[in-house]
């Protein structure tokens, strides 16, 4: 029987333990993102930039010289930049394009609406014997109040929030200028930090860590790898079978909207669905809404059991770590929620097994 002393001890290790993995991700994580982030982008170029490093050799009056790791880095990391950059605007390119097409049709729209506002109004005024026209006066004094509230509202809207949005630019400037030049400085200094990492009294926490967090970075690329093929294939299936003629760039269009942080499938499909039940059409609102059901179970499913599968949790722990990770640290707690736990295990047990040898080593 195991004694009461030792299971406080052990309540009071699980406690601290947590406590210092929640205060580390809390607090110090978001102080070293951006040297982690240039650190594994640094392993990521390491093989690529020393091949090139070897070969880029110039003799010149009878030395030799050798562009650095480092350098070549920074011209792949700016290669990488632009490529991404490039496909940034001509994505932003088409939705300019489309956002015009869909200011071209708005007049239709709002034509449509009211002529389909004032049909419903009518109905209901035959239907409860009402002076003509007064319910469609009323909505429309209703909307026209509500057009000037946002107008009213929009203006300090957008002005309180540029300053915001402004500050947030230029913090993201920086936090892409500190990421490059430690990603070349992290290249410059592989060995040395990996000798110091080497020879440091922390380094088994140094490698757990960094082993746990490589797992779940892989799982979590994995999961939304998974999840983003998936979803576009359903969705394509899904309105193809409801039959939308443009099921194959709508299926696309919103798996990779499902992908993006926030947003989901949810923010295409239940507004799609409402508006179809608005007009009668309810067995395409229905499908609509199996659709997003079905989409939003998906990714949690593989969400559970990838990341429960890859990083040695079971779905149940995987779960509920999400969950928890979610509610204390946002977004990024659907990382840092499995990976927590995982530490938390992994300290535990390591703390209990050297409790365990200083046990025989005092016998």
């Amino acid at each position: 029987m195991v004694k009461p002393s030792k299971k406080l001890k052990k309540i009071f290790l699980i406690t601290g333990i947590t406590g210092s993995v929640y205060v580390g991700f809390k607090y110090l994580l978001p102080l070293v993102i951006p040297f982690l982030a240039a650190y594994m982008a640094a392993l990521c170029l390491r093989p690529s930039a020393r091949w090139l490093s070897r070969r880029l050799e110039v003799s010149f009056r009878g030395r030799q010289y050798r562009v650095s790791a480092g350098a070549v880095g920074a011209i792949e990391l700016m290669i990488l930049a632009a490529v991404l950059g490039g496909l940034a605007y001509w994505g932003l390119w088409k939705l300019c394009q489309e956002a015009a097409l869909i200011s071209e049709r708005f007049p239709d729209w709002i034509r449509a609406l009211d002529v389909w506002l004032t049909g419903r109004c009518h109905r209901v005024e035959e239907f409860l014997s009402l002076r003509p026209d007064c319910l469609v006066g009323m909505v429309r004094e209703m909307l026209a109040g509500l057009t000037e509230t946002m107008k009213r509202t929009t203006m300090p809207f957008l002005m309180e929030n540029s300053v915001a949005f402004l500050e947030q630019a230029v913090k993201a400037l920086v936090m892409c200028v500190l990421f490059f030049l430690a990603t070349i400085l992290s290249l410059e200094e592989m060995d040395d930090l990996k000798r110091r990492r080497d020879n440091s009294i922390f380094r088994r926490e140094y490698a757990m860590i960094g082993s746990r967090l490589a797992t779940a970075g892989k799982a979590y690329l994995k999961t939304q790898g998974c999840a983003l093929a998936l979803t576009i294939g359903v969705c394509t299936a899904g309105l193809w079978l409801l039959g939308s003629p443009y099921y194959i760039i709508l299926g696309i269009l919103i798996g990779l909207l499902d992908a993006l942080p926030v947003l989901g499938t949810g923010t295409v499909f239940i507004p799609w669905a409402l508006f179809l039940a608005a007009g009668g059409h309810w067995g395409r609102a229905a499908g609509m809404a199996v659709l997003y059901l079905v989409c939003y179970f998906l990714r949690e499913f593989l969400e559970a059991r990838i990341m429960g599968n890859e990083i040695g949790l079971t779905p149940l722990e995987s779960l509920a770590s999400i969950y928890v990770g979610w509610q204390l640290f946002g977004f990024l707690g659907f990382i840092l929620g499995p990976v927590g736990l995982i530490l938390i295990e992994d300290l535990v047990d390591a703390a209990e097994a050297g409790w365990k040898r200083q046990g025989e080593d005092c016998q």
